[in-house]
């Protein structure tokens, strides 16, 4: 008898009824491969660009979802024991193979990252994606130096809040945005020095905050706001553009000579299971135990609620990550 399990299903793109709660045959695991029992996963704005028919990859019919949090169920290839306590994310997990929205998933072990951790699973959940888009684009994208200074543009997306929460454990001067000035207490409680409600132009602001303009950016937002974020930004620093909350991806006419001011730098961050090191998430988790660290969750939804996390996500009503909890 063929073992079975709860997984959304998209058949086709659309609204969010396409998601749809099915039972399904638990995923076979080979060598090689690291089958999951799922505990929490967290919603990702990619996710709903997927489900919409936008994204530029993926197949249908698919179980979506970019991450999980878990523990191991069975690794044929003996790279971790059954029981270890697990994340992974990426590695085109819920596009062109199943993802997270499930009870169980398969992953090569190559983007499968162990952990020790007593945290409840709705706090695990909303880390993995989260917390390694937040320090890739610190270290690979802007290569930010302690003490330096910060300017997050889209402060209260969960990628923002957790790029606020590492800054601040380096000692970095942080100035985050946000559209709503109801949110603004949001980030001073997790260390922001400066929020500021973003009209759209904040360029102005940070340069009277600081003078010479932010040594690092991270955009969030989407090209519709980056030219201003390079403004904002001082000569010799680095702008990241690691977000499109905005849905805006892409440069019309594209001028460098235009849209560059004289020595801003600009890159791009959009990392792996791979960049996030072992390491740096026990630290990140344990700070978390500890008080010294902040997991900013908006809300959390069981697997049953997926078609309203996936309204409340795209009406950015969640400030904060959105975590889906299995158990």
């Amino acid at each position: 008898m063929t073992e079975t399990m709860r997984a959304v299903v998209i058949d086709a793109p659309g609204a969010p009824e396409v998601l749809r709660l099915r039972t399904v045959p638990v995923p076979v695991v080979e060598p090689g491969g690291v089958r999951i029992r799922v505990m929490a996963f967290g919603l990702n704005r990619s996710e709903l660009h997927f489900r919409s028919g936008v994204a530029f990859s993926g197949t249908f019919p698919r179980i979506p979802g970019i991450e999980a949090t878990g523990v191991v169920e069975s690794a044929p290839g003996g790279e971790f024991a059954p029981g270890t306590q697990v994340m992974t994310m990426m590695g085109g997990m819920g596009r062109s193979t199943d993802g997270g929205y499930a009870e169980m998933v398969v992953v090569p072990a190559s983007q499968v990252i162990p952990f020790v951790s007593a945290l409840p699973w709705s706090t695990l959940g909303a880390v993995p994606e989260m917390l390694q888009t937040a320090y890739g684009s610190l270290t690979v994208g802007l290569e930010a130096t302690d003490g330096s200074s910060l300017l997050i543009r889209g402060g209260t997306s969960s990628v923002g809040l957790a790029a606020a929460v590492l800054a601040k454990r380096r000692g970095m001067t942080v100035i985050a945005t946000t559209r709503s000035e109801a949110r603004l207490p949001l980030l001073a409680r997790i260390g922001v020095d400066y929020p500021i409600v973003d009209t759209g132009e904040v360029a102005a602001t940070v340069r009277q905050i600081i003078g010479a303009g932010a040594d690092g950016a991270i955009e969030l937002v989407g090209v519709n706001v980056m030219r201003d974020t390079l403004r904002a930004t001082r000569q010799g620093g680095t702008v990241c553009f690691t977000g499109m909350l905005s849905d805006s991806w892409t440069i019309p006419e594209f001028y460098p000579m235009d849209w560059l001011p004289n020595g801003v730098r600009l890159t791009a961050y959009s990392g792996e299971a791979q960049g996030l090191p072992a390491s740096v998430l026990q630290d990140y988790l344990d700070a978390v135990a500890t008080g010294d660290a902040v997991v900013p969750i908006g809300r959390e939804y069981r697997i049953d609620d997926i078609v309203q996390a996936h309204r409340d996500l795209e009406s950015n009503a969640v400030g904060g990550k959105a975590v889906v909890v299995l158990v």
